[in-house]
């Protein structure tokens, strides 16, 4: 097995990417590790950049801020991966980031149940249910356009190159072959989840 030095948690928004960040901070926090959330700290930036109505519960979509300071934070977060260890890197992208990076196991969160998801999303939010769909999807869309444009060339470079995906599938940045595991929060609770990565990077 790898020995594996950094982790990534990816999943789109009511998969349960978050809950897990923060048990494994917490669970790995005598031996060293530290937690970063990509999409915590660009809703923090956008807040404080007056991007976005920093009083709604809905997370924004990625277009709320440039793509040249995204594409900053994106590439100090491999950087993280390639560089340094005990890192728990949490984002939508981050299991994409560390494509072809050494040592990192990279987690795909999923939910098999749509409607877990919206309720997730409704209470987590305090929105309606037609609100979470709606916002999920329009999410869902304007940020994959904006990263289908923005990381066109590292998907050759990271993905395509290596042979993980062929040149004609589309950019899909969720694939379950990108990832060293993929958790089913619908068929997996918490625990099993948090055992699973902690397992994988050999922390009792």
């Amino acid at each position: 097995m790898d020995n594996f030095l950094n982790v990534t948690i990816s999943g789109l928004p009511g998969c349960g990417s978050t809950t897990l960040l923060n048990m494994l901070k917490e669970a790995t926090k005598f031996q060293g590790w530290k937690g970063f959330s990509g999409g915590e700290f660009m809703r923090a930036y956008a807040a404080e950049q007056g991007l976005f109505d920093a009083s709604k519960d809905l997370h924004h979509d990625a277009t709320a801020y440039p793509s040249d300071f995204d594409r900053q934070v994106d590439m100090g977060m491999r950087q993280k991966l390639s560089n340094e260890k005990s890192w728990i890197i949490e984002s939508w992208l981050s299991g994409f980031l560390a494509q072809q990076v050494p040592h990192v196991f990279k987690v795909l969160m999923v939910c098999s149940e749509d409607a877990i998801r919206v309720d997730r999303i409704v209470n987590r939010d305090k929105v309606t249910v037609h609100e979470a769909k709606d916002h999920i999807q329009k999410r869902y869309e304007a940020n994959l356009l904006k990263w289908q444009g923005m990381y066109a060339q590292e998907w050759q470079d990271w993905v395509v190159a290596p042979g993980t995906v062929q040149a004609d599938q589309p950019i899909d940045f969720w694939r379950p072959d990108l990832y060293d595991c993929v958790i089913d929060t619908y068929a997996a609770n918490q625990q099993e989840a948090l055992q699973t990565v902690l397992d994988a990077i050999k922390v009792t």
